[in-house]
């Protein structure tokens, strides 16, 4: 039975994707040369290629910048609060829409900025807040 399993699963796990694999290697290969990604342990290249899943959300606060804002206006003290009650995975789904991607660059979260800016609409209160993904920067309604 034991040599049954072995088998089987040697089957499953290397035998049964060696060509798909080989394929997907080879095209991937093509695009990023092996040379420049064997200078990553497997950790360090998990990183770079999907960023950090681990947030210090406060470092986060400290790094943003403001536009037509000051840091102790009463609409930006309403936004930290309402954002640190939030849950985790709401958290998440703040910076998705912030920046595109639920997870912060392989450079890190100390580096990682956006700001935050008053759309100056007319009608305040009739104004979603928004966000322009390539720049990182949040339009938030007064």
């Amino acid at each position: 039975r034991k040599e049954f399993v072995d088998l089987y699963v040697n089957y499953v796990f290397n035998e049964s994707i060696r060509k798909p694999f080989e394929d997907f290697m080879q095209g991937f290969s093509r695009g990023c040369p092996a040379r420049k990604w064997k200078m990553f342990h497997p950790t360090e290249l998990q990183i770079v290629l999907q960023g950090h899943a681990e947030f210090d959300w406060h470092l986060l606060e400290k790094n943003v910048t403001y536009s037509q804002y000051k840091k102790l206006d009463r609409t930006i003290r309403n936004f930290w609060t309402v954002f640190y009650r939030l849950p985790e995975e709401k958290k998440k789904m703040f910076l998705a829409f912030l920046s595109g991607s639920d997870r912060i660059p392989g450079y890190g979260l100390e580096y990682f900025t956006f700001c935050i800016a008053d759309p100056q609409a007319e009608k305040p209160d009739e104004v979603y807040p928004f966000a322009n993904t390539c720049s990182r920067i949040l339009f938030l309604p007064r």
